[in-house]
Order: C-alpha cells, then structure tokens, then sequence
C-alpha cells in the first residue's frame, strides 16, 4: 500500500494540492485505518504528505520533498518519468562526484587507492565482454561510485550513496545500461582510478568529470 501510493504521488498521478482523507485511503486500499496512519506517517517524515486536523492530508509540492531519500528516488523510477530522474541524478552526481575524486586523490590510503584499481579494471574487463548489462558489472559499478564518495573524507558526499546506488540500479532495471558500455565513460573510470591512485587531484577530477558527462550524454533526454 506505501509502495503504491507512494508511486502515484511521485509520479504525479495524485497531484501537490491534493487532499486525501483516511477514510478514502481506507476504502481505495481496504486496509485497516492503522496500517493507513502507519503509511502516512513515513510519506509525512519525507515531507510527501502534511496532516491538517478536520482537512485530511494534503500533498506537498515535490520541491518540498525529501528528494535524496532512496525510497522516494526507487518510487519515481517505478513511475512515467524514470528517465527524467535518471538524468536529474546524473546532473547531481556531475555537480560532486568530480570534486569527491579530487578529495580521494588527496586524502584515501594505500588499500583504498588499490582497492579503486582492482574495482576499475573489473569494469573494464566486463565491459570489454560485452556484460556492461550484467548484475556484476552493476555491482562493481556501485562499489567503485561509493569508494570515491567514502573516501573524499567528506561526509556530506558519502551520505549520498544510496542515492548514487538507487540511480545506477535504477537506471540497470531500466535495460539503459548498455552491455557494450560507452567506451569514453568506460576509459575515464579507468584513468580516474589511476590518477586517484597517483594522487593527481587535477587529473583525477578531470577524468571523472568526463565519465559523468559521457553518461550524461547517454541518458539525456528531449
């Protein structure tokens, strides 16, 4: 019933303005009042919803939305404008990820540095096999974005990896990873991995920079 409802207002489908009542929700769901209240309450604690006494709840703008919380990212994938998000979350990751290499380059340790390699050469060979598509490369591919936000030492950045994770997956169940990944995308994690583990800061930003717009370019959408 979350799931659900949290889909239909994501996507617009119930739009910001709307008033809801327990009772219609109670009725559209037929589930008992408190399962209902226990659904408010988590669309209320992502700022979805608002509880107005004698009014019912009323469906905020989405700007007033919890939007990097995984749970509401995972409910617009789900919804008709997925590929508007994907690129949303591809433009947010251009605005940090850069400067989350330049922060590893300067701050990660020895393991860290070695552990991005080993993680970009993965990506490569599974690229290079055609199984850019596959559950495996996905897995890398989370790995490796979250190594550079966990080891920028900024704990801002780190705190958006589940929603880097929720884009890439997303973006997997799509079928908009391509088994034959865009080889400038692919070459530049590479060269990024090994400009972090020289500790090239302007290198390292500049490489990441240029798989982020490869990607870019990929899910852009008219």
């Amino acid at each position: 019933m979350l799931d659900d409802l949290g889909v239909r207002i994501a996507s617009g489908e119930v739009a910001a303005g709307s008033v809801l009542t327990l009772a219609q929700l109670e009725e559209h769901y037929e589930v008992s009042r408190t399962v209902i209240r226990e659904a408010v309450r988590v669309l209320e604690a992502k700022q979805m919803l608002v509880s107005r006494r004698r009014v019912g709840v009323t469906v905020q703008q989405p700007e007033l939305w919890s939007n990097l919380d995984a749970q509401l990212i995972r409910w617009r994938l789900d919804g008709p404008q997925a590929d508007q998000q994907i690129v949303a979350l591809t433009e947010l990751r251009l605005a940090i990820e850069p400067t989350a290499a330049r922060l590893m380059a300067r701050h990660a340790d020895p393991l860290e540095r070695a552990q991005l390699l080993q993680l970009a050469e993965q990506l490569q060979r599974l690229g290079d096999a055609g199984q850019g598509d596959s559950d495996e490369y996905l897995d890398a591919d989370i790995e490796f974005h979250n190594l550079i936000l966990t080891a920028s030492r900024n704990p801002l950045f780190s705190s958006i990896k589940e929603t880097v994770a929720e884009m890439l997956t997303g973006r997997h169940s799509h079928g908009q990873t391509p088994a034959n990944p865009f080889e400038d995308a692919l070459a530049n994690h590479v060269a990024a991995a090994r400009m972090i583990a020289d500790g090239d800061e302007d290198a390292a930003e500049a490489a990441t920079r240029r798989y982020v717009e490869a990607v870019l370019s990929e899910v852009a959408v008219d």
